[in-house]
């Protein structure tokens, strides 16, 4: 007779920047990639944890990456009296193993980033500092806003502009637009001379 064991799952959290955004960490792999639901219809279609935890009249964003959710709640609400129903949500959902995303989200995610523009095709030298943009974004700048709960991507490049959408704890966040500015134009503009300015539009 064999018995599986399972290992508890574990769940505790953080501030991010961002007083409106809260960050549940767990112990388990949730899903490999970033998944933002910033509105309830995307939820519905793709993922069954995000249109439960909509269901909570509180709940304003859902922000799945890795082995965390980030819940962006309404601003009327206190965190004191919401974060230990959300913990328990959460913890018993992952423990029922139950479906986080849908098969073919990330495909589907992809296609809609291509009809936008994301992964628009630059040539050229154009090209390189693309590519260069992309790489000091991927390596510096998202492992440091994923630890606060975000998460950040390139959009464009168009004549020393770079455009980037901010997700998770960062869309909204009063602090971003500084971190944006000081942090991420700084280093770019220092490391890519063909940058004279970084914007956000929010996901």
């Amino acid at each position: 007779m064999s018995t599986t064991t399972t290992n508890p799952v574990m769940l505790y959290t953080e501030q991010t920047p961002n007083p409106e955004s809260l960050k549940f960490v767990t112990n388990k792999m949730l899903y490999k990639g970033t998944a933002d639901f910033r509105e309830r219809e995307l939820a519905d279609e793709w993922s069954p944890l995000a249109a439960a935890l909509f269901d909570f009249p509180y709940v304003k964003g859902v922000y799945i990456c890795n082995n965390f959710v980030t819940i962006t709640k309404e601003f009327n609400f206190k965190w004191v009296d919401l974060m230990m129903k959300l913990k328990e949500f959460i913890k018993a959902y992952v423990e029922d193993d139950k479906v986080i995303l849908k098969e073919g989200f990330s495909e589907a995610m992809a296609a809609i980033e291509k009809e936008n523009g994301i992964g628009y095709e630059y040539t050229g030298d154009t090209a390189e500092v693309v590519l260069k943009i992309k790489d000091i974004i991927e390596t510096s700048v998202k492992p440091a806003v994923e630890m606060d709960g975000g998460n950040i991507e390139f959009k464009s490049f168009n004549e020393g502009i770079v455009t980037v959408v901010l997700q998770g704890s960062c869309s909204g966040c009063p602090s971003s637009t500084v971190t944006l500015k000081s942090g991420i134009e700084g280093l770019l503009r220092r490391m890519v001379p063909e940058v004279t300015e970084v914007v956000s539009e929010m996901g």
